[in-house]
């Protein structure tokens, strides 16, 4: 890597080799001349005089790109489509003449975007399938251990560290619909000339309106598409752009919800992201164990998020058939949205793969509080032997503000148990009440809703897609 000019951080530090690829110039000049060969193809199957030999010429040279001959043609053409025809022409002399035949720029240009932004999905589909088996594992491991769960980061109900995974799992699989159904829907451009109107392909085939409708038809199969786009103008609608780019923007959402959580019970000393041997976690202050990883993926969350504006501003933006003030932004926002939101999901995973729980910890923190939840109960049980409902609910409310003064003004135990026992109108003793602070009587369902979850919706996925898990993702910088 050179040092004496910019690379962006995706590329350099955050990004996987994989992501990288699909987005990099050679994944895309080959689909180029992918493209140019479909379209040969077609041609000549509908009867266009196209022969052996030359499709045979563009087969052999798919791969040996002189690009050096492509930037001397860009930079004497400043047409970057025409660098690649020429370019390509020089090593296939027979086949020169039919490369690009009735097609515009956007025939490459924009099909390329939807076959690379398909890869794409598919890697992060993976990814995602991936964090979701580990935070399953996770979710049934814990299914039964109490904690305590926030509103408002106030203390609540108990839950079950499992059942507060599920809520994470929900998340991204929330995603993985919307990805999915992305995926499923993803039409190519097709060929459809230099307004939509498929007007040189249709003086190609002579008048055959059927034979230019049959062209789309071939393009999208071959290339493994259902169907292209019915109408365009030259380009694809740029909402399909910031459509795909919504699911990422989701994952980041996602992702960021996570590493919030994360962090804040990394704060309370309940949960930790793996740590590893030699990682310093602060250049002044040697004890720190900063959670890096976590924060990391909030900071490309929020890129993420952000970015995901830059395609519905160009959407919106657009005039009649098309505008050129999309190319510069496109060729910025969707490729870093991606590497973005592949890296927020190689962190995911790399940290669902190692979550540190310290149950000592949250019962401890559990049981600080436990008593002012048990304080129904002991009502309950008091009214019942004969107490008077709204005196003894009074009591409980006084006693209940005392306690919690000595735990937040003296910095002491909670002592509501230890008031109430006191008090002769609930007719109980200490030992009594204690037998009521057992944690896995306050989680109501959270135990078996963890179990009917992951029954129910996530490993029949899992099991569905049982070929693209086992991944593990190593982070490093």
């Amino acid at each position: 890597m050179s040092n004496d000019n910019y690379t962006s951080p995706l590329s350099s530090r955050y990004a996987s080799k994989e992501m990288q690829f699909i987005f990099s110039p050679d994944n895309k000049f080959r689909t180029w001349r992918r493209l140019w060969i479909v379209l040969a193809e077609t041609e000549r199957e509908l009867g266009l005089p196209i022969t052996d030999e030359q499709l045979a010429e563009l087969k052999a040279h798919v791969e040996d790109i002189d690009y050096a001959a492509a930037a001397a043609y860009e930079k004497k053409l400043r047409h970057d489509v025409m660098a690649h025809v020429h370019t390509y022409s020089d090593c296939c002399p027979t086949a020169r003449g039919i490369i690009h035949l009735g097609a515009t720029s956007c025939y490459v240009g924009d099909n390329t975007d939807v076959i690379i932004m398909r890869d794409a999905l598919r890697l992060l589909k993976t990814k995602l399938l991936n964090v979701i088996s580990r935070l399953a594992d996770f979710a049934d491991k814990h299914k039964d251990l109490p904690t305590l769960a926030f509103t408002h980061f106030q203390p609540a109900q108990p839950t079950t560290v499992g059942k507060r995974a599920c809520l994470w799992i929900q998340d991204l699989l929330l995603d993985l619909a919307e990805l999915e159904h992305r995926l499923a829907h993803l039409p190519l451009l097709g060929s459809k000339g230099t307004t939509g109107t498929q007007a040189s392909f249709l003086e190609l085939f002579e008048g055959d309106h059927e034979k230019v409708k049959e062209a789309d038809r071939r393009i999208a199969a071959k290339l493994g598409f259902a169907e292209c786009f019915a109408v365009s103008g030259q380009t694809y609608s740029r909402k399909l752009d910031s459509m795909v780019l919504n699911v990422l923007s989701g994952i980041g959402q996602s992702a960021h919800k996570f590493s919030n959580d994360l962090r804040l019970l990394q704060h309370l000393k309940e949960m930790e992201e793996p740590f590893e041997k030699n990682q310093i976690g602060s250049s002044a202050m040697a004890y720190k164990r900063n959670p890096m990883r976590s924060e990391r993926m909030a900071a490309l969350a929020r890129y993420l998020m952000i970015d995901a504006l830059n395609p519905a501003i160009t959407a919106a933006g657009q005039w009649f058939e098309r505008t050129l003030d999309d190319s510069a932004n496109k060729r910025l926002s969707v490729p870093e949205a991606f590497l973005a939101a592949d890296a927020i999901l190689e962190l995911y995973l790399n940290i669902s793969d190692g979550l540190v729980v310290y149950p000592k910890v949250i019962e401890k923190h559990l049981l600080a509080e436990l008593p002012f939840m048990a304080t129904e109960n002991i009502l309950m049980d008091a009214v019942k032997a004969g107490g008077d409902r709204q005196e003894l609910h009074e009591k409980i409310r006084q006693y209940s503000m005392q306690a919690a003064q000595r735990v937040k003004a003296d910095g002491l135990d909670n002592n509501l148990l230890e008031l109430i026992a006191a008090d002769p109108a609930f007719g109980t003793d200490l030992a009594a009440l204690q037998q009521l602070l057992r944690p896995e009587n306050y989680v109501g369902r959270a135990p078996q809703q963890t179990e009917e979850f992951l029954a129910d919706c996530v490993r029949p996925l899992l099991a569905e897609h049982a070929g693209e898990l086992g991944r593990t993702a190593e982070i490093y910088v």
